[in-house]
């Protein structure tokens, strides 16, 4: 069998050409979003990025930590960034909504609608989740995350990787509440460690912190000896995110 023979025979009514034009044409949609997120978010740095759990009630611990925590970060100077939506990237912009430093909400359409909070100085929406993730990784200084689901693993795994990977520089990423995330740092421990799927020291890529004020320590402690901007080297390496 040839690989001409193995290959999908197209479409008798012509549908997929149509499909396929209407696929090309979106790239350039993609690229309207970063250019203009990029050019939104230019003049925010530095800037903290927080993720967490959409679920989470205003009078939940999560909550109120989370939004001491921005309210913090934000009277130290830094720009807070999250998803825009309810629950924890409530809590952050809300925190730093009423701060000294610009809330910054990045918002996504879902089919099921998820309503921007309305504390954001700068809100940016997106339709496409990749380009959302591109800027919480661009313009952050570091990562705080808090308790959440499915999404606030993937930005947290996804950033790990992208240190890991150098594909992006070192930042500091900061695990709140070590009672949530003990268990995955377990199994990361006795399950990818000692199988040789990733080394010892990469699980030095995250510190757990409880105290909202050693959050914004240790974030100043990572780069007492350098500013927040990314070094000539961090820029180069970041255009290939």
């Amino acid at each position: 069998m040839t690989a001409k023979d193995k290959l999908p025979r197209s479409v008798p009514d012509g549908s997929a050409p149509r499909y396929n034009a209407r696929e090309s044409w979106r790239i350039f949609g993609i690229m309207a979003e970063f250019v203009e997120a990029t050019e939104r978010l230019a003049a925010i740095r530095p800037a903290v990025s927080i993720f967490g759990s959409a679920r989470t009630p205003p009078d939940h611990m999560y909550y109120m930590l989370a939004e001491k925590i921005a309210r913090l970060l934000s009277d130290s100077g830094f720009a807070v960034i999250s998803g825009g939506g309810p629950g924890i990237m409530e809590a952050a912009n809300k925190g730093a909504f009423f701060g000294k430093s610009p809330s910054v909400g990045l918002n996504i359409q879902l089919p099921m609608e998820q309503g921007a909070n309305p504390y954001q100085d700068i809100s940016q929406t997106f339709q496409h989740f990749f380009a959302r993730k591109f800027m919480f990784v661009k313009f952050a200084a570091a990562y705080v995350v808090m308790p959440g689901g499915f999404g606030t693993l993937d930005e947290l795994l996804e950033a790990m990787t992208l240190v890991q990977t150098k594909k992006s520089r070192r930042i500091p990423i900061i695990l709140v509440h070590g009672p949530f995330w003990q268990g995955l740092l377990d199994w990361l421990r006795d399950r990818l460690v000692a199988e040789g799927m990733i080394n010892r020291e990469d699980l030095d890529l995250v510190q757990v912190i409880d105290r909202p004020e050693d959050v914004v320590e240790a974030i100043f402690k990572h780069y007492e000896r350098r500013g927040f901007q990314p070094l000539p080297a961090e820029r180069e390496m970041m255009l290939n995110l």
